[in-house]
């Protein structure tokens, strides 16, 4: 199947339905997400010595329901933000910006995809699907309708719907998400968010101020975002505390990755233009979330299997 693009030139370029699927369900934050939702279904199997295959109809659900709420998510905040998207550059060519996916069908999409991932997820347990109903709720209501545009705030608004995938995974194993590790997961999730997007904020700083978009940097400025960025750095490093009972050796790697990522703030911020100290901080926060995460799935599943 393919779909037309809406161009003003005299050939119309042809443009796969995958590619325009994956654009507008914003597949890239949907495979990031899964990463954590795993993290959290592994730990809870861990934690309660639940033999894998007993609970692989639960995570096979857990999977295809995050992915679908995720993606619903995605779609909602694409064809609320379509005025302020195609200021930007990274954004101005998404399907909802174009025209290939109208207001019409994205909501029909988009109500669809996202019923598909609850009873999916209520099929995995209702408190999965509760979990996933909040995240989706506040990614779309308090993150993109309400604060995004308003307040310098959205970014700590936003990070909680980011951090809801390890509970969405928890849960869909055991009810007990208020359980220790389920937390620690939540605020690392939480508090990584925060210098990450500072970190975008600052590398899109023009965009989101020719967009009006309020975020930190924009408002307040470079160095105040510096400041802040550091302060979430520090708490970062003392969430590996959290993770001590669980692994010393996964609270060790936190605590290493957190204090690199905090002398390469301090030392680039002095050292290097700003926009190239900001990327490196985005590509280091890449790969401190990720080694994290893979490290605690590897842990957790291979202690099962063992």
């Amino acid at each position: 199947m393919r779909v037309q693009s809406n161009t003003v030139s005299i050939q119309t370029v042809p443009i796969s339905f995958t590619k325009v699927l994956f654009e507008t369900i914003k597949i890239g934050i949907i495979k990031s997400n899964l990463i954590a939702m795993i993290a959290g279904l592994s730990v809870a199997l861990f934690v309660h010595q639940i033999p894998l295959m007993d609970k692989i109809g639960n995570m096979t659900l857990a999977l295809i329901g995050s992915s679908l709420v995720i993606g619903a998510a995605g779609i909602f905040n694409n064809l609320y933000d379509r005025d302020i998207d195609r200021i930007m550059e990274r954004t101005k060519n998404r399907p909802t910006v174009s025209g290939i996916i109208d207001i019409r069908s994205g909501l029909f999409l988009g109500i669809w995809i996202a019923i598909g991932g609850l009873v999916s997820l209520y099929l995995a347990s209702p408190l999965s699907a509760f979990v996933g109903f909040l995240g989706l709720f506040l990614y779309v209501v308090p993150y993109t309708m309400w604060t995004k545009r308003r307040t310098i705030y959205n970014t700590e608004v936003g990070s909680l719907s980011g951090a809801i995938p390890p509970l969405i995974g928890w849960a869909a194993i055991s009810p007990d998400i208020l359980h220790p590790h389920a937390i620690a997961l939540f605020l690392l999730m939480v508090i990584w968010q925060m210098p990450h997007f500072y970190a975008i904020g600052i590398r899109r700083m023009e965009e989101y101020r020719a967009a009006n978009i309020p975020m930190l940097p924009v408002v307040k400025g470079i160095h105040r975002t510096y400041v802040q960025m550091n302060v979430y750095l520090v708490a970062l490093f003392l969430v590996s505390f959290l993770f001590w009972s669980f692994n010393p050796y996964i609270a060790i790697a936190n605590a290493i990755l957190s204090l690199v990522w905090l002398v390469m703030s301090i030392n680039g911020y002095q050292r290097k233009p700003e926009d190239k100290w900001a990327r490196s901080m985005f590509i280091f926060s890449l790969n401190h979330i990720t080694v994290l995460l893979l490290m605690i799935v590897c842990y957790s599943l291979g202690a099962l299997l063992l």
